[in-house]
């Protein structure tokens, strides 16, 4: 029996007759992502731990792997009851996220409309911008002033009423400020009185007293979104968490994938948790390396930008894209450029950590930029 004439594909007249959907939104987001190999270098460029845990630890640590443990999907619940028992309060208020990004990205979908406005500083976190052109959603910046200061009034004077969430992060990456107590009552208030939802992305709290935890646990329309990536230097693994009111954290948690987060990661965040004493000593380091950083970058006059968080504005006395390119084929260490840091200009960004990383880095800075320049030669 011949087939009816006309049935299936006609070749190429078919294909032009079929319209596929695609999302638009996808079509003409610009996204870029991490290819580069960075195996086997110094990496001062992504806010990482560069010193990693102690290998014996993850020996330790792995050493209770089990066949049973890599072949069963992964069980959040006991190590969510350990998290909320740190925090003081219950699971009913915490989502745990594969990294702070899939808590930022399902806030966003849950919280704000097509069309609606998303408030946030500008330089900040890329995702931020990135998950609300993803979603039909219109990302107001704010902008820093010269000065490099964010004054909150700034903030406050764009919260209009196409605002449905206002984005806080606190210290701000790459800026390194952070927000007073007084200073994140106010935006919280005007946020309320608007009735727009508030969050505050708290990456980098371990490295900075600052923190909005409590508003989360104990007010409604407040996030709190932490990862397990920067300190606990677990970026590998991916592992974060929401914290937030009951109601709020039950949306976020209907928009996460089956199983998204991983045993390893599990595995590796509890034990530093219950390890006595492992995350002092680990802040300590991060401290003491960022300040012997500190206090040598002034002792060669360099200007520096950011007091808080693990990372550093440096303003070098040569070209900076120059020193860059210097830095990994000369030194193997990785450093990212920044133009537009205010009256500074073109600046290194460095992540900041233990001292004998600090050491190295301040060795080829020296070596690269400080002896070769004018300043240097004086």
């Amino acid at each position: 029996m011949e087939p009816e004439k006309g049935a299936g594909f006609q070749g190429e007249e078919r294909r032009r007759l079929t319209v596929y959907y695609a999302n638009k939104n996808l079509v003409t987001l610009n996204r870029i992502f991490d290819q580069n190999k960075r195996e086997g270098y110094l990496r001062l460029d992504l806010n990482e731990n560069p010193a990693g845990l102690p290998q014996d630890f993850i020996d330790e640590v792995l050493s209770s792997v089990t066949p049973e443990m890599v072949s069963r999907y992964p069980e959040t619940l006991e190590f969510t009851e350990l998290l909320a028992s740190k925090l003081g309060t219950d699971v009913s208020h915490l989502s745990l996220v594969n990294g702070s990004s899939e808590g930022i990205r399902n806030i966003i979908e849950a919280f704000t409309s097509p069309g609606g406005a998303i408030v946030g500083v500008s330089p900040s976190y890329a995702m931020f911008e990135v998950y609300s052109k993803m979603y039909g959603r219109s990302f107001v910046p704010v902008s820093y002033s010269d000065d490099l200061k964010m004054p909150i009034e700034n903030i406050v004077a764009k919260l209009n009423s196409n605002v449905q969430l206002l984005v806080l992060v606190n210290p701000n990456n790459p800026m390194g400020n952070v927000y007073e107590d007084h200073e994140m009552e106010r935006l919280l208030g005007a946020a309320e009185e608007r009735e727009i939802t508030v969050l505050v992305d708290e990456a980098y709290h371990y490295f900075c007293p600052a923190t909005s935890i409590d508003y989360a646990l104990s007010h409604e329309h407040v996030f709190v979104t932490r990862t397990f990536s920067k300190l606990f230097s677990l970026a590998g693994c991916r592992l974060g968490y929401v914290a937030g009111w009951p109601e709020g954290i039950e949306l976020v948690q209907k928009l996460n994938t089956p199983h998204n987060v991983n045993a390893f990661a599990l595995l590796f965040a509890r034990a530093i948790i219950e390890k006595e004493g492992m995350l002092e000593q680990m802040i300590a380091e991060q401290l003491s390396g960022k300040a012997y950083l500190h206090d040598h970058l002034r002792k060669y006059g360099y200007e520096t930008v950011g007091s808080e968080g693990n990372f550093l504005f440096i303003k070098p006395f040569g070209d900076t894209a120059v020193l860059v390119d210097r830095m990994k084929a000369q030194k193997g260490i990785l450093v990212k450029a920044y133009g537009g840091i205010g009256s500074l200009g073109s600046c290194l960004r460095v992540t900041t950590g233990p001292e004998k990383c600090m050491k190295r880095f301040m060795q080829a800075l020296i070596d690269l930029d400080y002896r070769q320049s004018a300043q240097g030669a004086l």
